[in-house]
């Protein structure tokens, strides 16, 4: 006997709704082969360097301020990017990658995150150190934003609230929730920033030769 199409969206839905609640959080596994964080990278052009950190950014961030290395008095002065918060893709947004395949797709997609993205990039013997920093926030809200039940009558169980003009219908957003870091988008943009830099055979690098990466350089 076929199981009824009602029952089937039931269990569906029933266990969507265990998995986004917001005591549900993906266990956190050692990140294989991770790259450090700071990365170094040997870059003595400071345009190529910053050119290459904000064509990155913007693929996953819309920046909001600049403030690019300089070099004052003979010394390199540190620099910072930072974005715009970002609300997280989902599952039906392949073409997006603030949010990583897996869990951090799966989570975008069941609950309202945002990411904003913090990048240092300090001056180092040699080259630089790039530091990616993403943190990642859940909206925090009154009540869920579907919910019918109660929704025109006014609360009595928080403080007291001055209501002019109609009971809005809208859950209120409380704010932000913050959740830390997000480790696997600070990988991907680090590996990226890592194979951009370090395995180019742009003479402006003046990177040495790697055999053990099979990096190559061309001579001028």
């Amino acid at each position: 006997m076929a199981t009824p199409l009602s029952y089937r969206i039931l269990c569906i839905a029933a266990l969507c709704a265990c998995l986004s609640g917001c005591a549900w959080h993906a266990p956190r596994q050692p990140v294989a082969n991770a790259i450090e964080n700071p990365l170094f990278v040997q870059v003595t052009d400071r345009e190529f360097l910053w050119n290459t950190l904000a064509d990155t950014i913007d693929d996953y961030f819309r920046i909001t301020h600049e403030e690019r290395v300089r070099l004052i008095g003979g010394v390199p002065t540190p620099g910072r990017i930072e974005t715009f918060p970002t609300p997280g893709s989902t599952l039906l947004e392949p073409w997006r990658g603030d949010s990583t395949a897996g869990y951090e797709k799966l989570h975008a997609t069941l609950q309202t995150i945002r990411r904003q993205a913090d990048v240092r990039v300090t001056p180092a013997s040699g080259g630089y150190l790039i530091e990616v920093i993403v943190n990642k926030e859940l909206e925090d809200l009154a009540r869920p934003e579907n919910a019918t039940a109660g929704s025109s009558y006014q609360r009595h169980d928080a403080t007291i609230v001055r209501v002019e003009g109609p009971v809005q219908q809208d859950p209120n957003r409380l704010g932000w929730i913050p959740l830390g870091r997000d480790a696997s988008l600070e990988q991907v943009i680090l590996l990226q920033l890592r194979g951009k830099l370090t395995n180019t055979g742009d003479v402006r690098t003046r990177l040495p030769l790697e055999v053990n990466q099979g990096a190559h350089v061309d001579s001028e």
